[in-house]
């Protein structure tokens, strides 16, 4: 049996994905802020049948991410998949546990970390698959590389969008870095959902949730994806990301530059 984490598996979109997991016989790591609201998801997927295991760890505090992968990594025999999925918006600038712009912490510098700790599990696997959800709204960011965190004229938009760009740009690195048979990695926009994250940040309904975990599932399981790396999908097809998303000598420097971040950490 494949075992999957997902991030933010709690509710929307993340809840909808361990969902379609499970349904297709995945085993599945449903991972929460706190143990209270992992176990709860995960008992209440397991009755509709398969396996659901509780995981959990807050996003804004990168100690209790390397935590998380240190027990998945002692608790686990493989792990076929990573969906990064968990995501925030923040209408005022605020700052994670350990100092960084809350939304690039959470967002960006946590899955960043969780990917790199659980990378001696995943290449245990044959063909493992890292899906790294971004969004449409990368297509306006404006990465500063000296002010990742925005300290100077942060907008709660344009962070958003510099968190998902960050998503792109780092799975396409991580793709560059393994062969396709050791470890695929690939980015996504799961389309414009009625979600918690939508109505807080865009004040928007959308479309059903489960209607954006389509695009993550296909990502995550579809064998006609076997191999494919380094790409970006929407709407269930692959599509292309934007200019700066497809820089790949500016996915090398924000790779680095997110290593000097996580040094303590890693």
């Amino acid at each position: 049996m494949k075992t999957a984490l997902v991030t933010g598996a709690t509710d929307g979109i993340g809840l909808e994905t361990a969902r379609g997991l499970l349904a297709l016989g995945w085993r599945v790591l449903v991972h929460g802020r706190h143990a209270a609201g992992a176990s709860d998801a995960a008992s209440a997927l397991q009755q509709a049948g398969g396996t659901a295991k509780p995981v959990w760890a807050d996003l804004g505090r990168l100690g209790e991410v390397q935590a998380l992968a240190e027990r998945v990594s002692h608790d686990e025999p493989r792990l076929d998949v990573l969906i990064n999925n968990a995501g925030v918006y923040t209408r005022q600038r605020k700052e994670s546990a350990d100092g960084f712009e809350l939304t690039l912490a959470v967002n960006y510098l946590a899955h960043a970390l969780l990917t790199r700790r659980l990378l001696p599990l995943l290449t245990r696997a044959p063909g493992a698959r890292v899906v790294n959800v971004s969004s449409g709204t990368h297509e306006s960011a404006r990465i500063d590389l000296d002010d990742l965190g925005m300290t100077h004229d942060w907008d709660a938009y344009r962070a958003y969008s510099n968190s998902k760009l960050a998503n792109v740009l780092f799975s396409n690195a991580l793709a560059a870095r393994h062969a396709p048979a050791t470890l695929c990695s690939n980015a996504l926009h799961p389309g414009v959902i009625a979600t918690k994250l939508l109505r807080v940040g865009f004040g928007a309904g959308g479309a059903p949730l489960a209607s954006g975990a389509k695009t993550s599932l296909l990502v995550a399981t579809s064998a006609d994806l076997d191999g494919v790396t380094g790409r970006y999908f929407s709407d269930c097809r692959q599509r292309t990301a934007s200019r700066r998303a497809g820089d790949a000598a500016f996915g090398e420097a924000l790779w680095e530059r997110t290593e000097e971040m996580l040094q303590a950490w890693q």
